[in-house]
């Protein structure tokens, strides 16, 4: 039991779960901004459009309302909101392919020393 403690303290001590936490509250809070835009100004735009309020639309099977206006508006949510994440995702992976690029550029005092020692060796061999 003490080693699973430690475990699980060594995983939440890890910055990975802190930003991940953070990230799923702010995720939250966007997509209450997300579905407020929707509700509050998009869907009413194409509710003038349309010609009426898009929560209203509805349809009736067997006297039980289906209510498509709903499903359309969290469609549009979805989409808003997938769209951003993969905005947001490109801007990571490019900074991150940037990161390391520079990483793969510097070479460690250790490798430059090396190619030294070989370059030598190289010099020597072909003077023989």
């Amino acid at each position: 039991m003490k080693k699973f403690a430690k475990e699980f303290k060594e995983f939440i001590s890890k910055g990975n779960v802190v930003d991940l936490a953070v990230a799923v509250v702010m995720g939250a809070a966007f997509g209450k901004i997300v579905s407020s835009l929707v509700d509050n100004i998009i869907m009413p735009l194409f509710g003038i459009i349309v010609g009426q309020n898009f929560a209203t639309l509805t349809a009736e099977v067997n006297g039980s309302p289906i209510a498509y206006g709903l499903f359309i508006q969290a469609i549009i949510d979805f989409l808003i909101i997938a769209f951003f994440i993969f905005l947001f995702t490109k801007a990571i992976n490019k900074f991150k392919k940037k990161e390391e690029k520079k990483e793969e550029t510097k070479k460690s005092d250790e490798v430059v020393l090396l190619e030294e020692i070989r370059d030598l060796l190289k010099k020597q061999n072909s003077k023989k």
